[in-house]
């Protein structure tokens, strides 16, 4: 019987002291895509959230993100050069200083780098093709283009190491570029990285060799690699994806490469395919290599819904919990559950550290609802005015 305040033991000999982590989530904060001291706030009260944090989606490349529309000081981080590696270096340290685990999720946003079309550069895509919901213009990348994006991802595992980072997540989930080159509905190619199912699965392959590549040359033993995938793409008649097939590129990632786990993004971790009675998440479960962990994000807020996605996983993913109390892994280790914040309120907030730009961004997408949103909606404007720079 999983507990929460269980020890997990990765296959690389890393351990963390409960079966928790804290998902990856865009702090909208950047500022040219570095660290600010909103960023730097916000994660350093967040040391203690869970048994590791995931930092949120951070750009590979230079028309990686960022992603959204969002205003010029409130970006999407990035790791594509050395110049942002002095603030990503802060943020590491704060988070590992009370000794839990700090993992850098990459990603290349694909067409959702829609604020890099503003900022004057360009869109990047599998395929040019026409998208109902884009007003902006796309660029189909060339062959050796895609395999310069696999080296970012490797340069930036190597940024990630030398920034003190205790592993990496490789983004293969949300509709960004890995997703999109699985996708048959965003995939039209007919080269090395589409045409058929197999080589719809070569950019994730090439991406996950490349990343292990160079953990193996520079990082420590007991470096962390996950790798994170929707289960699904199914929007109406538009079908890039089902669980048949992700569960096949899983089975063939884990048994290709020595991942230490899988993340499962959903909107529910007990949602179940239209296909199966069985929940997707336990679908995966088959498809995984031996020694690789299995975690889950969708719809885990209280101490019951955690304990119940663990029949399914090895570590629970949480992500708006966390926003609301940043001190849930603290109070998990210390048998407090009843002191956990699940509420938005003026004492939650004030010790939450919430970036200006998530108190703007949360209140106003109803997506993001949860219990107490209508305290961040009330608070004044000028707390989202303060001019912030990058460290």
């Amino acid at each position: 019987m999983r507990k929460l305040t269980d020890t997990v033991r990765f296959r690389h000999g890393a351990t963390m002291t409960l079966r928790t982590a804290q998902a990856p989530m865009l702090t909208n904060s950047g500022v040219n895509e570095k660290v600010s001291e909103d960023t730097l706030k916000y994660y350093d009260a967040r040391s203690q959230s869970a048994g590791m944090v995931i930092v949120e989606y951070t750009s590979v490349s230079p028309n990686g993100g960022p992603s959204r529309s969002w205003a010029r000081n409130r970006e999407q981080l990035a790791i594509y050069d050395d110049t942002f590696k002095p603030g990503l270096t802060k943020v590491a340290k704060a988070l590992k200083k009370d000794g839990n685990k700090a993992i850098l999720q990459l990603v290349h946003s694909g067409r959702e780098a829609q604020f890099r079309h503003i900022l004057g550069g360009r869109v990047e895509v599998p395929s040019n093709m026409k998208f109902s919901w884009i007003d902006y213009p796309l660029y189909e990348l060339t062959e050796a283009e895609v395999w310069q994006i696999v080296n970012d991802f490797g340069a930036a595992t190597k940024r990630a190491i030398d920034c003190g980072f205790d592993g990496v997540e490789i983004h293969g989930a949300n509709h960004y570029l890995i997703q999109e080159f699985f996708s048959k509905f965003s995939n039209k190619r007919h080269d090395y990285w589409g045409g058929s199912f197999e080589k719809r699965m070569n950019f994730a392959t090439e991406v996950t060799k490349e990343v292990l590549k160079v953990v193996k040359k520079f990082a420590p033993q007991d470096f962390i690699v996950g790798y994170r995938i929707s289960p699904e793409e199914i929007h109406g008649d538009n079908v890039g994806y089902t669980w048949h097939e992700s569960t096949k590129l899983v089975k063939h990632l884990t048994a290709g490469f020595d991942l230490d786990y899988i993340h499962i993004s959903s909107l529910d971790y007990a949602a179940k395919p239209k296909d199966s009675n069985q929940p997707l998440v336990k679908l995966f479960k088959p498809s995984l290599g031996p020694e690789t962990l299995l975690m889950i994000a969708g719809h885990i807020h209280t101490v019951q819904e955690m304990n119940d996605a663990l029949q399914y996983v090895d570590i629970v993913s949480l992500g708006r919990a966390t926003l609301i109390d940043p001190k849930i892994g603290y109070k998990l280790k210390h048998y407090l559950e009843n002191e956990i914040q699940l509420s938005f309120n003026k004492e939650s907030v004030a010790k939450s550290h919430l970036t200006p730009g998530l108190i703007s961004l949360l209140p106003n997408v109803p997506a993001f609802a949860m219990p107490g949103i209508d305290y961040l909606k009330s608070l004044s404007s000028d707390q989202l005015t303060n001019e912030v720079t990058h460290i």
